[in-house]
């Protein structure tokens, strides 16, 4: 799936992967695709409490190599 934007928070630690989707998901039109990438551990579970909060979608999270790419609709 394309995205709009994406987002590399490789390498910082909650809540910096939260906080920098934030910003990108509020400059963003309602139904684009946000893909950020992340290293941090907690991430998986951080974006599905955001999104469960925000009421943004999370269409997909995965991990590979210790990465995790989560993929956000916006609202």
């Amino acid at each position: 799936m394309a995205s709009d934007v994406d987002l590399d928070v490789r390498k910082l630690a909650c809540p910096l992967p939260i906080l920098r989707a934030k910003k990108s998901l509020s400059s963003m039109s309602s139904g684009q695709i946000l893909k950020v990438v992340a290293t941090d551990g907690g991430s998986p579970n951080d974006f599905v409490d955001f999104c469960s909060k925000t009421g943004n979608e999370l269409l997909s999270s995965t991990e590979e190599n210790g990465e995790f790419v989560f993929l956000i609709r916006r609202r």
